[in-house]
């Protein structure tokens, strides 16, 4: 067993080669990378990632990373796909092979029977020189000089390359198709992304009860209101409309400055101009607003006209923070 420090030292080399290795393909991004971009960016038909071994694994990550940008991507192992699996290819596919030799025995079963039904064929491969290099239409150069690995035999650096020349791809296509936060939030409706991205006030400030009390109204009133509805804070209307906000804060603090309570009114300790949003902003802004201004919650108004509240706890719940 290695103690700490070796630990520590093994893993800073493995980082330091792999981000040698990654720094190394800018060198690689050439004519050929581009007529690549252009080619997909142009297909009517799907880009189908294929590979073996732990480049299988790479290509599974690029086909989900193509996916969620806006580029339609499908994986299929090269074993399967020389046992069945080709007629997941259609006429305007263009097929990706990943490989770090360029030279794996499934490799050179698929690639003829993919330039025999016409498929254009990217080559993501480590070896220039190889089989799979040669076929290709078009070669994405992956090579890198050190695995991290002692032995030099794990992929590592090669296969963090092949991933980063797929983002590098799925980037530029992305940005190629003008691809917006909005399309980002279509395509991820679940989890914490998608929520920053759609999730507006307006779904969930309906939730909670609605507090209010009258300018006129009496402290017991105000102290009532805040208890009973849960937010921590009740808002002050004056005819119809917002004059103000009450929070359990300033009752505190009411309550450190004066004895004679029974002549206070809410107009007499409510904050004016309380910060407000709109319904249809969107639930990390209105979160934005809060830190910024050392608030938990916020009155929801639409043209002057009070609508409800919105507090950090229901922002927590969605797991927004």
């Amino acid at each position: 067993m290695k103690n700490a420090k070796e630990i520590k030292k093994i893993a800073t080399s493995t980082i330091r080669t792999e981000a040698d290795a990654i720094s190394s393909l800018v060198g690689f991004i050439d004519h050929a990378f581009v007529r690549t971009v252009e080619l997909i960016f142009r297909s009517s038909g799907r880009v189908i990632v294929t590979g073996i071994g732990k480049s299988a694994l790479v290509g599974q990550k690029i086909v989900a990373t193509l996916n969620s940008t806006g580029t339609p991507a499908v994986f299929m192992h090269a074993a399967d796909a020389i046992h069945g699996d080709l007629g997941t290819i259609r006429k305007d596919d263009v097929v990706i092979c990943i490989s770090k030799s360029g030279e794996t025995p499934e490799i050179k079963v698929l690639v003829p029977v993919l330039k025999e039904q016409g498929s254009s064929l990217i080559a993501i491969v480590g070896n220039t020189s190889s089989y799979l290099a040669r076929q290709a239409d078009f070669v994405i150069n992956s090579t890198v000089q050190q695995e991290a690995c002692p032995n030099n035999l794990a992929p590592t650096s090669s296969t963090t390359a092949q991933m980063v020349m797929g983002d590098a791809l799925a980037v530029c296509l992305l940005e190629c198709r003008g691809f917006s936060a909005k399309d980002f939030a279509r395509f991820h409706p679940g989890g914490t992304l998608g929520k920053q991205l759609y999730l507006k006030v307006s779904d969930l400030y309906v939730n909670n009860p609605v507090p209010r009390v009258r300018t006129t109204d009496n402290i017991k009133k105000v102290i009532l209101e805040i208890s009973s509805k849960r937010l921590g804070a009740t808002a002050v209307i004056s005819g119809s409309k917002l004059a103000g906000i009450i929070t359990d804060g300033d009752l505190r603090r009411m309550l450190e400055k004066s004895t004679d309570l029974e002549r206070i009114t809410a107009a007499d300790i409510m904050t004016k101009k309380p910060r407000t949003v709109e319904p249809g902003t969107l639930v990390v802004n209105a979160l934005n607003l809060m830190r910024n201004t050392n608030i938990t919650q916020l009155l929801v108004v639409r043209k002057e006209k009070y609508l409800g509240v919105i507090h950090l706890h229901d922002i927590l719940r969605e797991g927004i923070i």
